[in-house]
């Protein structure tokens, strides 16, 4: 159990897992756009069946997920370009949305059969839920490429996070004030951003 934590700890201090971990957020917040959109169309206005109550909610849900991942996950910043960014991220969307349909309207013909009304909102729910975690690593591996800034800020980033887990201190403490003629460098100052560049190359 420790040594699970400690890994878990490990990879939070690296950027990858700082990426996943602000996407799991955004993944609960979009989940959540969603799945209360679905309870107030479906489950209390009873405006459409399942099957459109869905679309809806998956359409309210992939504009603050597009927003939050491009901005918050992923660093990125300026106009989004449209055939990079938007069109792929719409494509996606649309194929959870396919798929979540199709979840949710099976689950619908069934439990319309063996549930009243509050028993089957909750089957939609979770048809909807299931849906959504299955294409959950998928889209973390895609995103991580539409989304990319740059190699050399990955490797900063993981090697000050090295540097922290080696040494218990940020980059900053670890840091030797340089006196002038002194040739002495600390530990963390070694690491120049030109063996960063080289690594990415």
């Amino acid at each position: 159990m420790v040594d699970a934590l400690l890994r878990v700890w490990r990879l939070y201090h690296t950027p990858t897992g700082k990426k996943l971990l602000r996407y799991t957020m955004v993944s609960v917040i979009s989940t959540g756009v969603s799945q209360f959109t679905l309870f107030i169309v479906f489950g209390v206005l009873q405006l459409l069946g399942g099957v459109w109550s869905n679309v809806i909610a998956n359409a309210v849900a992939t504009v603050p997920s597009y927003y939050l991942n491009r901005k918050w996950v992923w660093g990125k910043t300026g106009r989004s370009h449209l055939g990079r960014e938007v069109a792929p991220f719409w494509a996606l969307s649309f194929a959870g949305m396919a798929l979540s349909t199709l979840s949710v309207a099976g689950a619908e013909q069934w439990g319309k059969q063996h549930f009243h009304h509050f028993g089957l909102t909750v089957l939609v729910l979770g048809a909807n839920l299931a849906a959504f975690g299955v294409l959950w690593i998928g889209k973390f591996l895609i995103f991580n490429r539409m989304f990319h800034v740059h190699p050399v800020a990955d490797l900063e980033a993981q090697a000050e996070a090295e540097l922290v887990l080696e040494t218990g201190t940020t980059s900053q403490s670890a840091l030797v004030a340089v006196e002038p003629g002194d040739a002495t460098v600390s530990r963390g100052s070694s690491r120049t951003a030109e063996e960063f560049r080289s690594r990415a190359l």
